[in-house]
C-alpha cells in the first residue's frame, strides 16, 4: 500500500525517483505510533514541520491520483490529507528534524521502560535501522518514508519486549474497524432500537431504506501511483 510520486509540478526542486508519499491511513497509523512519546516530550510542531499536505484533486481512468497542495495542518486537518516529507535538504531540513526528534524521544522511552544493562543509545538505534535499510538497497528496493518512520518508532533491540508498548502494528482488520466506526456506531444505534418492544416496525423495506446510503471501502488491491 505504499505510494510513490510519479510527477510533481516542480521539477526543479524535487527528484521523484524513489519519492514516496504517505497516505491517510498510514499517516494515521503513525500518529498512533507518536502518541506515546507525548510524556517523553513530543513537539507537535517539529512534526507538523516536517510534511507538506495534499488533498486529492481528482482520480484518473488508471488509478493515478492528481493530488493538490493544501494549506491545512496536517496534524488538525479533518479532511484525509496526503503528506510528502519535506526532503528538499535530507541533512538539515524539516523532515530531518522530525526524524532526529522522534529518534531521541524513542530511546529514551526506551530506556525508561526497559532494564537495560546499558543504557541505550541513538546510534544503536540508527545503526540498526541502517543495516535494515542498506540490506533493502542491495535488493533493489528503495526505503519508503512510511516504513523509515515505522522503523524508528516501532524499534526495540532484539531480544527485548515490550510489553507496555502501545506502537505495535494494528492489524487490518482493526484499522478497517476504526475507520468506518462511525458506520458500525449507526448500526448498533438501531439494533438497539429494533430490540425494544414497545417499538413497531412494518416490514424489511423500511429497514432497506434506513441503510440504501451505506457506502463501500475502496478495494486496497489495486495498484496506484502518483
Amino acid at each position: 500500500m505504499n505510494w510513490w510520486v510519479h510527477e510533481t509540478s516542480d521539477p526543479l526542486h524535487w527528484d521523484v525517483d524513489g519519492l514516496g508519499i504517505i497516505d491517510p491511513r498510514q499517516f494515521q497509523h503513525i500518529i498512533d505510533l507518536i502518541e506515546p512519546l507525548q510524556e517523553y516530550g513530543l513537539q507537535n510542531e517539529i512534526v507538523d514541520d516536517a510534511f507538506y499536505s495534499f488533498g486529492i484533486d481528482n482520480v484518473e481512468k488508471d488509478k493515478t491520483v492528481l493530488l493538490k497542495r493544501v494549506q491545512d495542518s496536517i496534524l488538525e486537518s479533518e479532511d484525509p490529507l496526503f503528506a510528502l516529507p519535506d526532503v528538499l535538504d535530507e541533512d538539515k531540513g524539516p523532515y530531518a528534524d522530525f526524524l532526529d526528534h522522534i529518534t531521541k524521544l524513542r530511546i529514551k522511552m526506551l530506556n525508561d521502560l526497559i532494564d537495560f544493562s546499558q543504557t541505550l543509545t541513538v546510534e544503536e538505534l540508527e545503526e540498526d535501522i541502517r543495516e535494515q535499510q542498506n540490506g533493502d538497497y542491495m535488493e533493489g528496493r528503495a526505503t519508503h518514508f512510511f516504513s523509515e518512520i515505522c522503523a524508528i518508532l516501532e524499534y526495540v533491540p532484539e531480544g527485548f519486549e515490550l510489553e507496555e508498548d502501545d506502537s505495535g502494528q494494528k492489524s487490518e482488520e482493526d484499522e478497517i474497524e476504526k475507520d468506518f466506526g462511525d458506520i458500525g456506531a449507526d448500526e448498533e444505534a438501531d439494533e438497539k432500537i429494533e430490540e425494544d418492544d414497545t417499538m413497531k416496525w412494518d416490514e424489511d423495506e423500511e429497514e432497506d431504506d434506513d441503510y440504501e446510503e451505506t457506502t463501500t471501502p475502496p478495494d486496497e488491491d489495486d495498484d496506484a501511483k502518483r
